[in-house]
């Protein structure tokens, strides 16, 4: 049985969004479709939001009008059409997906491993783009999945960017996380430590999500050099034991430099 309720996420939107008032609330009905969760009940989901059937009804409406959820059978409800279109929109159109072509698949020919294209979103990173080294396990970190902002190197280089005032909000509400990925037990630590990977300009990481993996990653600047992202590949050590790590380093961050320089660009013509 799938657990009813809001997911930590859309607990900490409603927090955020108290001014959104309903349409906040009814955008929140689509946090609640997850890969243990793809089907709801429209009773079920008028549960979760702990809202009246009224207001409930007329929330599930407006979101199949618009595409948004569609109706698998009779009162139940998955995630719509509209989504899919939106979708390949991004894929078509976003700007680091564009400025990124041909830099992923470059950087995995040059180490022979996959490589990922990284976004913030909220308090976690958000896997947007992902090119495939031949025989690449199917398990890995892709395209949609999300990951904890205070693990792995993609994550840590974007956190280590993020602005002042951002990180003085994130701190607070995730001092146990913080200090658990060895990023300091109190407010200064966490600086030092962020202000060490920033001065590096990359992160390489050993066994932070599977025993015997690395992980490098660099950021994505823009010209105010906070991150939008990061680049970031990941190999275990039993697989490559050829490969050189600076070499791995530096072709990371070349891509890195690559995409942001043509995202800088591209906001210039804009």
């Amino acid at each position: 049985m799938v657990e009813r309720g809001l997911p930590t996420s859309v607990g900490e939107t409603t927090e955020n969004s108290e001014s959104g008032g309903s349409l906040a609330r009814m955008l929140q009905i689509l946090e609640l479709f997850t890969d243990a969760g793809p089907v709801w009940s429209t009773a079920d989901l008028i549960e979760a939001l702990q809202t009246s059937r009224s207001t409930g009804y007329r929330y599930i409406k407006t979101l199949h009008d618009a595409g948004l959820l569609t109706a698998v059978r009779n009162g139940y409800y998955t995630l719509g059409p509209r989504i899919i279109e939106m979708d390949l929109q991004i894929r078509q159109t976003d700007p680091m997906l564009m400025a990124s072509h041909g830099v992923l698949e470059d950087l995995v020919e040059k180490i022979g491993h996959s490589a990922l294209l990284l976004t913030a979103f909220r308090d976690s990173v958000l896997c947007i783009g992902e090119s495939r080294a031949p025989r690449s396990p199917e398990n890995r970190f892709s395209r949609g999945q999300r990951r904890p902002m205070f693990q792995g190197a993609g994550s840590k280089v974007i956190l280590a960017h993020l602005p002042h005032h951002r990180l003085k909000a994130l701190y607070p509400r995730h001092r146990v996380e913080i200090e658990s990925a060895q990023l300091g037990s109190t407010w200064s630590e966490f600086r030092k430590k962020l202000g060490d990977i920033k001065k590096d300009g990359h992160l390489l990481t050993l066994g932070e999500f599977n025993p015997g993996v690395y992980g490098v990653a660099a950021p994505i600047l823009t010209d105010q050099k906070t991150a939008v992202g990061s680049v970031g590949v990941a190999w275990d050590e039993n697989e490559r034991r050829d490969l050189d790590v600076k070499q791995a380093v530096g072709a990371v961050k070349y891509a890195a430099t690559t995409i942001s320089e043509r995202l800088q660009d591209m906001q210039r013509q804009s």
